[in-house]
């Protein structure tokens, strides 16, 4: 019989899926007792040491970016989860750039956010509803999603004062074996901006914290996470037609994000 660590192999993949699933609820707690005292305590703090507005923005960026890597290296040291970074300096080179990647997990912003050296995000409307997430929002000056018109305005000048714009064209976490739609909102933000798009794409292996799965239904063995950064993508290739209309263009771009992101999701799966 298979043995680890002295135990029976079933036994062993038990005890270890049971361990995990104690730190994944302690580390679901810890996020929002993280997030409030970072509202409550450290970002009022620097309100009070930090006089320029761009200098105290930065440094809650930074807190938050730090936060996150904190979070997730002890999700790692804990054998909850393990990730793989391939391409990551390239976010270096993303100022007023729009980032889009697919959403297969509920950590994929926390992950992505936690490398993005400047990660300006749109949230739902309803998040500033909730104690735990609505001061760090308002702190990272987040864009809403209260208004299509409204929001196509503040993301086109949060990208041309240099910002570089996190979202996930889906919509919403995607189903494990459906196939991927992608809404147009994504598109018609780098249309409007004429700004480049970074196509990221990430794996989960065995799935973890769908969108149909709670937090408890822990996978059976460690979920892996590979985060690919793919080249840029130029919008004003689908803009050369002066004849072309902001819509189709849109579309036309749509299209692509959502063949690059499959081929990547392909690829993946293959390896």
């Amino acid at each position: 019989m298979r043995r680890v660590s002295g135990l029976p192999y079933d036994a062993f993949c038990l005890v270890n899926r049971v361990w995990r699933w104690g730190v994944t609820g302690l580390f679901f707690a810890l996020f929002g007792i993280g997030g409030l005292l970072l509202s409550i305590i450290w970002f009022n703090l620097l309100r009070l040491v930090i006089r320029q507005p761009e200098t105290l923005h930065r440094m809650t960026l930074n807190s938050i970016r730090n936060s996150f890597r904190f979070f997730l290296g002890g999700l790692r040291l804990f054998g909850v989860m393990d990730f793989c970074f391939i391409g990551d300096e390239k976010f270096k080179q993303d100022t007023g750039c729009l980032v889009v990647a697919n959403h297969p997990s509920l950590l994929d912003y926390v992950i992505l956010a936690s490398r993005m050296p400047r990660c300006d995000c749109i949230v739902k409307q309803a998040l500033l509803q909730n104690p735990f997430l609505r001061g760090v929002i308002k702190a990272a000056g987040y864009l809403v999603n209260a208004g299509s018109e409204t929001l196509l305005l503040a993301c086109e000048a949060r990208l041309q004062a240099g910002g570089t714009l996190l979202i996930f064209p889906e919509g919403t976490r995607s189903l494990p074996g459906q196939e991927m739609t992608l809404q147009r909102g994504a598109a018609n933000i780098a249309v409007r901006a004429g700004c480049d798009v970074r196509i990221v794409h990430i794996s989960c292996q065995p799935p973890m914290l769908t969108k149909q799965g709670k937090w408890y239904q822990i996978p059976r063995v460690k979920p892996q996470f590979i985060i690919t950064v793919a080249d840029k993508v130029n919008v004003i290739d689908f803009m050369d037609d002066h004849d072309l209309s902001p819509a189709l263009a849109a579309r036309r771009l749509t299209q692509h994000l959502r063949t690059e992101l499959m081929r990547s999701n392909i690829q993946n799966n293959e390896k």
